[in-house]
């Protein structure tokens, strides 16, 4: 597939037909795309610290971080630099190549802008990519971000148009897209995909997809997130989506963006390695390496390094051919 065969005009029926297909002509055809963009038996490791956890004023259902919901989080302040940059240094000895930042804001203020592009300053320092996520962003905080040097920015769609309103109503979707826009305005990357097993349907996943793969440009990276089901928020309880369905959207976003760097993101704690093996076959060329993602849980690094050895998949030791 060449670059003048990457499409942004995906309609709903030709997505959802590609859910459709069996899974083994699905895995083939994925496969066959990933090949051609990206290294058959190689995975990227991103590690995520949350530099500033809970007392965000948004009602995500699924979040612990929201101040609607009784999670038991242990909130903090935006750490200090010394703090971020020892994660980051042991981060980087461990293997990993991108450091990503969250903090639980709506949208930062300038002053607290300024101080993450230190932060971003900082990691880049070390030899790493950086990417944060801070919620939504002006365009001058976008460009301040891009003048420290900011690799990605983080801002994920969530589901799709019609279901957006059942998982959240404190933000709008154009609010997000809005974001996305000044962060690509600045020409810093986009980092941005969404959370399935929220109670949705195959259509709302087929809907989100199509959103991001009609989007002007695809995002760099694209993180598939299965819900983290956290006691106290509201989607706790929710029915799992089944394993193989995630490995379908893991399949239907790599063939719809073949250039994009799919993550295998939250969630993997749920998956069994069979599981997580068809989501590399599908073409997952990324996954966060830690015990810890900004406040669940996730496989150990050496669980992870087991699994890499099991399957013959190696650590990406160069930048993502993306960034190259």
């Amino acid at each position: 597939m060449t670059d003048a065969h990457i499409r942004h005009d995906w309609n709903i029926d030709e997505i959802l037909a590609l859910f459709d297909q069996p899974l083994n002509d699905l895995l083939f055809t994925a496969q066959s795309i990933h090949r051609v963009h990206h290294p058959a038996n190689e995975v990227q490791i991103s590690t995520l610290l949350s530099i500033k956890t809970g007392g965000c004023p948004e009602d995500c259902k699924y979040c612990p971080q929201s101040v609607h919901y009784d999670t038991g989080l242990d909130a903090h302040n935006l750490l200090p630099v010394e703090d971020v940059v020892d994660a980051a240094t042991k981060a980087r000895d461990a293997g990993a190549t991108r450091f990503c930042m969250g903090a639980a804001w709506r949208s930062p203020t300038n002053a607290q802008t300024r101080k993450v592009a230190a932060l971003v300053e900082a990691v880049k320092d070390l030899g790493m990519e950086t990417c944060v996520t801070l919620g939504m962003l002006t365009p001058s905080q976008a460009q301040t971000l891009a003048d420290a040097g900011l690799d990605y920015y983080n801002h994920n769609l969530d589901t799709s148009p019609e279901y957006y309103g059942q998982v959240i109503t404190s933000r709008g979707y154009q609010d997000r897209l809005d974001t996305l826009a000044n962060v690509r305005d600045t020409g810093v990357r986009v980092c941005c995909g969404g959370i399935v097993g929220m109670g949705e349907t195959r259509l709302d996943r087929a809907g989100l997809l199509q959103q991001l793969a009609n989007l002007p440009e695809h995002p760099e990276s694209v993180p598939i997130n299965n819900l983290v089901q956290v006691e106290g928020t509201p989607l706790h309880g929710t029915t799992p989506l089944a394993p193989i369905e995630l490995v379908r959207c893991v399949a239907v976003a790599r063939i719809l963006m073949p250039k994009s760097v799919v993550r295998l993101s939250a969630g993997r704690t749920d998956l069994s390695e069979e599981a997580q093996a068809l989501c590399f076959f599908a073409g997952a060329g990324s996954i966060f390496c830690g015990d810890q993602l900004l406040t669940t849980p996730n496989p150990t690094f050496d669980e992870d390094m087991e699994m890499f050895e099991g399957l013959g998949l190696a650590r990406r030791e160069d930048l993502p051919l993306e960034a190259r």
